[in-house]
């Protein structure tokens, strides 16, 4: 069984020694970091332009609210502390507290898309839609995208907690654990962009 499976995973790496999987995640990163800086140029590149143009409010120094999102990207960033833990707990064969701390990990990333839901209800009744203006169009776009890539991250988490609770998932497995970790991580560091550019900067 032993040499079984280290022929499995001899077939997995490529010819740099890096695993396949690892290395197709960090190919899918980079092309998503891309993606998302594109979207914050975009964003940028429309910011303040409402007003230039005379188009309608509101715009973002009107409607923002900074303590409110600061906790909520606090709580989306200590999801980042709770998902090395639960790689930590995998490495050394703990199933019992991988299981806990990605369902800490998850409920987090669950917290900030309910206080991301809420942002957005709120300002759609202060009169900001995607349609409204261009920093509307820009700004839903931008986070809407970052939210959804949460969400797929929630999904992930929660069936690594399923496969683990099914014991599916053991400390061979924690390659599995470490490439959702990178996908968790990268999340993570594309919100700390988000809220300086699009929430912090005058």
């Amino acid at each position: 069984m032993a040499l079984e499976h280290a022929a499995r995973a001899h077939e997995m790496e490529t010819s740099t020694g890096l695993d396949n999987r690892k290395l197709f995640m960090w190919l899918f990163l980079a092309s998503d970091c891309l993606f998302f800086g594109s979207l914050i140029a975009t964003y940028l590149l429309y910011r303040g332009r409402d007003q230039a143009l005379g188009m309608p409010g509101p715009h973002p120094h009107e409607i923002f609210d900074i303590p409110y999102t600061s906790v909520s990207s606090f709580v989306l960033l200590m999801s980042s502390l709770t998902m090395v833990l639960a790689l930590a707990a995998i490495q050394r064969g703990d199933v019992r507290g991988l299981r806990i701390w990605l369902l800490a990990t998850a409920t987090l990333g669950m917290t900030f898309l309910g206080g991301q839901a809420y942002e957005f209800t709120t300002f759609v009744h202060e009169g900001l839609t995607p349609s409204t203006n261009l920093f509307g169009s820009s700004f839903f776009v931008l986070t809407g995208f970052h939210g959804a890539h949460v969400a797929v991250g929630v999904f992930i988490l929660l069936s690594i907690f399923t496969m683990a609770s099914m014991g599916r998932i053991q400390q061979k497995d924690s390659l599995t654990v470490e490439i959702a970790g990178l996908y968790w991580h990268f999340v993570d560091i594309v919100w700390i962009l988000i809220f300086t550019l699009v929430y912090l900067l005058p």
